[in-house]
Order: C-alpha cells, then sequence, then structure tokens
C-alpha cells in the first residue's frame, strides 16, 4: 500500500512542535473564526507591548503566527492559480518576525502589531511587486497592497517612459483593477518630473514615487469565512499592473546586471 503524504496541517504543525498536548492541536485547527483570535491577539499586544507580557502570552503569539502560516500556505497556492510567475514559496519566504528593529527607531515598542504576507517572485526580499495581505490592530490596520513600495530612480524612469509611449495601457490597466483598491499618491512628487509633460491624462503618474495600489478593509471583512478566496478574487484584478510593474524592475536588472542595485 503506497504511504500517504502528509498533510499541509501536518506540516505546519510540526514547526510548532514546543505545543506537545494533542487537544492543543484539535483546538487551534477546528476552533472557529481563526482571523478573530489572530486579531485579538494583536489588539492585546497593542495595549501591553512589552517583553513582560509578551513572555507571559507566548503561548497566544504562537497560535497566532501558526494561524497566519495557514492561511500564507492557502494564499500562496491560490495566488498561483492565476500567476504562476511567484515560482516556489514557503509562508517563510512571505512573512516576517515579529520583533521590530529599534535601533535607529525613537518608537521603542519592542513587538510590530500587525503580521502579513508578502507573496512576490522570489519571495518578500526579490525587489519584485507583489500582493500584500496584512492584519493588524487599529494602530496598524489592515491592508491589501500590490505593487511596489519603493522604487529605485532607474524603475520609476522606465514606468515613466514606458506610460508616456504606452498610448493610456497604464490607463487601461487600472481601470480594470477592484474598485477598492486605490493607486497610492500619497509620496507623488509636487512637479512633473523634467521630460515628462505636465498635463494630459497621465500626468499624475509621472510623478508618482511608488506605484502601489492600497485597499484598508475592516474587520468583517477579515473575519468572514472564504478570507483566502475573496482575497485572491481581489489580487486577481492587479495581476496586469504587477506584471507592468515587474516587467521595467526585469528591464532595469538586466541592463545593469545587478539585482540587488535594484
Amino acid at each position: 500500500m503506497a504511504a500517504v503524504p502528509p498533510t499541509k496541517k501536518y506540516l505546519i504543525l510540526q514547526r510548532y512542535k514546543c505545543f506537545e498536548n494533542n487537544l492543543f492541536f484539535v483546538y487551534l485547527f477546528l476552533r472557529p473564526s481563526a482571523m478573530k483570535q489572530v486579531l485579538q491577539f494583536l489588539q492585546d499586544l497593542s495595549e501591553h507591548n512589552d517583553k513582560l507580557w509578551f513572555e507571559a502570552n507566548k503561548a497566544r503569539y504562537r497560535e497566532a503566527k501558526a494561524r497566519v502560516d495557514l492561511l500564507a500556505e492557502d494564499l500562496i497556492a491560490a495566488i498561483r492559480a492565476f500567476d504562476d510567475s511567484i515560482g516556489p514559496l514557503t509562508p517563510k519566504d512571505c512573512t516576517w518576525r515579529i520583533y521590530r528593529d529599534t535601533r535607529f527607531s525613537h518608537d521603542k515598542r519592542p513587538y510590530k502589531t500587525q503580521m502579513g504576507v508578502y507573496v512576490a517572485p522570489g519571495g518578500k526580499k526579490s525587489g519584485y511587486s507583489g500582493y500584500y495581505f496584512q492584519i493588524g490592530a487599529p494602530d496598524a490596520g489592515h491592508m491589501l497592497a500590490a505593487g511596489n513600495y519603493f522604487c529605485m530612480p532607474p524603475v520609476l524612469k522606465t514606468l515613466r517612459e514606458d506610460i508616456l509611449l504606452g498610448g493610456g495601457d497604464f490607463r487601461n490597466i487600472l481601470s480594470q483593477i477592484d474598485p477598492r483598491m486605490k493607486l497610492d499618491l500619497s509620496e507623488s512628487l509636487k512637479r512633473t518630473p523634467a521630460g515628462f509633460p505636465a498635463d494630459g491624462p497621465d500626468a499624475d503618474f509621472y510623478k508618482l514615487k511608488n506605484f502601489c495600489l492600497l485597499w484598508m478593509p475592516d474587520d468583517k471583512f477579515i473575519t468572514d469565512k472564504g478570507l483566502v478566496e475573496r482575497l485572491a478574487a481581489v489580487f486577481k484584478t492587479t495581476k496586469p499592473f504587477l506584471d507592468y510593474l515587474n516587467r521595467a524592475i526585469t528591464y532595469c536588472r538586466e541592463e545593469t546586471n545587478d539585482p540587488f542595485q535594484l
């Protein structure tokens, strides 16, 4: 008789062997409203953001992390169904540690009050544009995002030139995106860069310093059933936008022969 391959949930559970009690596993994965439990932990952490409280609630943190890792694995699979450019990814490739780097920050709170999943070709450190989901306490907020929050100058120049020469193709791409996802204009330049027209339908796009779509959903969106399917449905509409950005990133990397400069 052929061996039965381990299930996804079993593999996730193996990462948390410190929980030896099988009853805990049943409690973790059969209990309803998984994201409600993650959200409650993050809200409590926001109100008690110190090492003493965190260490006393370490089991709750591990439970929340296990839930987010499982969500990440499901979300990776759902995105790969319409965007195979993301390649092979694991939750570790797409998630972050909860510990904040406070060395150069005035904010000395030791822990992040959000948990995020970033699905992009090559993972979170690749520099490519991707799909981002975040669940957070009120001080951090929930977020869906798609794009690149920090474009290097060569990429910005290439994107602006593509828009200028594209005959409206960028506007057409934006028109097909879920209307809840809005282009982030918060970091735009005050003036149009030299060499680009200061008027016309694309004028605001030339001023962009990042190319990112954002939506801040409410708690209900996060905690209702079918979260992964609903996230994938929104993200699917942003794929042409990401293809447009990643084409420019790939072009610039090939031109410089040094991907780490971008």
